[in-house]
Order: structure tokens, then C-alpha cells, then sequence
């Protein structure tokens, strides 16, 4: 299976907000994406994604998607809409444990880990014939991709996923090969 992997385009926050799960909208036309995208893209595909706006606006530009909860980004409870200036030593406390803090109301990224791959191998036990596309967020891409090449998952913030960019893994029954990397 060819799998091509969309982060949503830039979105329409102020640098150094957290945003997770907030339904904000674009800060580039995501047709204009698209277009961009469309050459890098098989012709026909299996189309998934985030119900975010962010990411379901650029879905809707490249065909009918099938929209997911699953594949929403970290819910980061009452931090969303707050600059990561003022959250002071609750900082410090998620760079102690990046995989098992929660943020006040929301979810760690244990949890976001765990819906993501419930998506996942729904999807690989479903053995689509065709390529897939999906598009989500950062934290998704990189539960999919991380799990995908057997990284551990302290490695997955590694994997930076640009906005805009479309990342391809051709996944195969004897493993999973990167094919290219945010294009």
C-alpha cells in the first residue's frame, strides 16, 4: 500500500500558541495547497482525515475524504489557546515524561498514541488494494510513521512534519519503506 501522509497547511494562530484540538481555521488557501500537492499524489487514492478544520479543508480540496476523530491532534485540555510563555513550570514537567503528561482536561500523548493506532490498524486490516492519503496533524503523522519504521516512541517527536507537506511510506507485507519525506 502506498500510504501519503498530509500535515494540514499553516494554520491561523500566533507563533508559540498551543492550539491541540482547537478548531482554527487557515493562514494559506488550502486550495492553493492542493494544487501543489495534487503532482506529488497517485490518482486515485482512499481519502482520510482529520475532522479539524485545519485538515479538513485542504481533504475536501483534494476529494471526499472520510473523516476520523481518531486522527485529531492532542487534545491539550486548558492549555489550547494559551501561549506556552505563561504555562511556566508545567513545561518543565512535560519535558520530564513527553509521552505520559496530560495537561490540565486533556490527554497525554500516550493516549493520542493509542486512538491514533486503533485508526491504524483498522485501516491496515481493512488491506485497502490502492493508495491512501490522509490528512491530519503533527502528533498523528507521527504516531503512523514512528509505529510504521518500528521507531521507539521516545523517537517519534523526532519526525518533524511540515505544514503543507506530504510525506510518502509504502507499506508492504514485509515491512514499511520511507519513500520521501516532507515534499
Amino acid at each position: 500500500m502506498e500510504l501519503h501522509l498530509i500535515r494540514h497547511p499553516k494554520p491561523d494562530v500566533p507563533p508559540g500558541v498551543c492550539y491541540g484540538q482547537r478548531d482554527i481555521g487557515l493562514a494559506e488557501p488550502a486550495a492553493a495547497v492542493a494544487e501543489r500537492l495534487r503532482p506529488l499524489l497517485p490518482a486515485e487514492y482512499a481519502l482520510h482525515a482529520s475532522p479539524l478544520m485545519r485538515a479538513r479543508l485542504l481533504a475536501d480540496e483534494l476529494g471526499a475524504p472520510q473523516l476520523d476523530e481518531r486522527l485529531k491532534e492532542i487534545h491539550f485540555g486548558e492549555w489550547e489557546g494559551q501561549p506556552f510563555d505563561t504555562l511556566g513550570a508545567a513545561l518543565d514537567e512535560w519535558s520530564r515524561d513527553p509521552l505520559g503528561f496530560r495537561a490540565p482536561g486533556g490527554e497525554s500523548a500516550r493516549e493520542m498514541s493509542a486512538r491514533v493506532l486503533h485508526w491504524l490498524n483498522a485501516l491496515l486490516a481493512a488491506a485497502p488494494q490502492g493508495p491512501v492519503v490522509v490528512v491530519a496533524h503533527g502528533g498523528p503523522l507521527r504516531v503512523i510513521t514512528g509505529h510504521l519504521l518500528g521507531l521507539p516512541a521516545e523517537r517519534w517527536l523526532g519526525l518533524d512534519f511540515a505544514c503543507g507537506q506530504v510525506t510518502r511510506l509504502d507499506v508492504e507485507s514485509w515491512g514499511v519503506v520511507l519513500k520521501w519525506f516532507n515534499r
